[in-house]
């Protein structure tokens, strides 16, 4: 069953991805739009394309003719996954799905108005006078993020006036689409934020991963734990909502589900149709599978018949203080090495910027989440780049 696999977008997640591929014998084309991208590095081939001209990716698709397409970002011109599917080739998790999801309008528009799932209140802006009617609207402080983005690239809070501008810049600046528009969303002072890792299979049932929490700054996650402490019932609200909406979308594979948690009431947040950055802390062995290995399994058709929690993870990105043009040289991984039951990563990335996630430390063992979390910190904070 060796499937020939286009993988589109090649960062560190999509990396993890083609190791647990090729682990189960598969073949693996990784496109990305620049050279020596981190899952590049461990493909059969690579191609070097602007994914959202169309035609660029028409031509790698008739040029490789996949048998599976999984996309890995969101600056994908994902209309053309329609055709694709009537052409035979299995899109994952689905077309529906990527092109709803890529586009935070598209999939908050689709929660709230058809599948009356909870989200905080939200509206959309194309200009900077749109904007500013939106930001009366929905009041201060609130959110602003660009329709397409990753990392929390592009995301700032509105508490006054004189931020308006800013925020503006801020969004379109880091817009990975070509789409110049805006998600205006009510600021919620919430109790915590999950990440629920959701497995759809082909053959098998709908599966959950223990709930991981994090912590975000500059709208990019920082530290993620597994499992986050909470309420059965909230847990169980969460698991309806995540099952409701990927089961409306179709496919099968992994998705990220991220949801607000205010006083046990659930809100959605969003939503990624593949592995989840802040899932990096199941490299940590929380559990019988990682997000890459379950999503993996998921695509390829393979049953997961449970996900068991085997012990407490935390994980802590490795960030660039400082801005290189050519491969970096990490210092400390020795003293990092020294610290007991922690691990980590570096991902590979031919080239650093400030707050650039270039690794990621981790920790796990049976002892309290906090105490994990702040050893995870501490073995990031051993790592330097040169």
């Amino acid at each position: 069953m060796r499937k020939k696999i286009l993988l589109l977008g090649s960062g560190e997640l999509g990396k993890e991805l083609v190791i647990a591929l090729q682990r189960l014998g598969q073949y693996v084309i990784a496109v990305d739009n620049y050279k020596n991208a981190p899952a590049m590095q461990v493909a059969h081939e690579y191609e070097i394309i602007n994914m959202l001209d169309g035609k660029s990716l028409d031509n790698v698709v008739y040029k490789h003719k996949p048998d599976l397409i999984v996309p890995e970002i969101e600056s994908i011109r994902t209309e053309r996954f329609y055709d694709y599917e009537n052409q035979g080739i299995t899109v994952i998790p689905s077309a529906k799905a990527v092109n709803f999801t890529m586009n935070r309008k598209a999939i908050r528009d689709f929660a709230s108005d058809d599948l009356n799932i909870r989200t905080v209140d939200f509206c959309y802006a194309k200009t900077l006078s749109e904007l500013k009617k939106s930001v009366s609207l929905i009041g201060m402080p609130c959110v602003v993020k660009p329709l397409m983005s990753s990392s929390g690239k592009g995301q700032s809070i509105i508490v006054k006036e004189s931020d308006i501008q800013k925020a503006w810049d801020c969004a379109i600046k880091g817009s990975r689409g070509d789409i110049i528009e805006v998600i205006v969303e009510q600021f919620i002072k919430f109790d915590y934020e999950i990440t629920l890792l959701t497995l759809t299979q082909k053959n098998g049932k709908t599966l959950f991963c223990p709930p991981i929490g994090h912590r975000q700054d500059r709208g990019d996650y920082q530290e993620s734990w597994q499992p986050a402490i909470m309420n059965n019932k909230v847990l169980l609200e969460s698991q309806k909502m995540a099952s409701t909406i990927t089961s409306a979308l179709g496919g099968f594979g992994i998705w990220g589900v991220e949801f607000f948690i205010l006083n046990d009431t659930v809100y959605f947040s969003e939503l990624s149709p593949r592995p989840h950055d802040t899932g990096l802390v199941t490299l940590a062995g929380t559990q019988n599978f990682s997000e890459f290995e379950l999503h993996a399994r998921a695509i390829l058709g393979i049953p997961v018949l449970n996900i068991d929690h085997l012990r407490n993870g935390a994980s802590s990105v490795i960030l660039s203080d400082k801005i290189t043009d050519y491969c970096p040289e990490f210092l400390g991984l020795e003293d990092a090495g020294k610290i007991r039951n922690t691990d980590f990563k570096i991902f590979g990335k031919p080239k650093a910027h400030k707050y650039r996630r270039m690794g990621v430390a981790l920790a796990f063992g049976s002892q309290d989440i906090s105490y994990l979390v702040e050893k995870a910190k501490k073995a990031s904070n051993s790592i330097k780049i040169k």
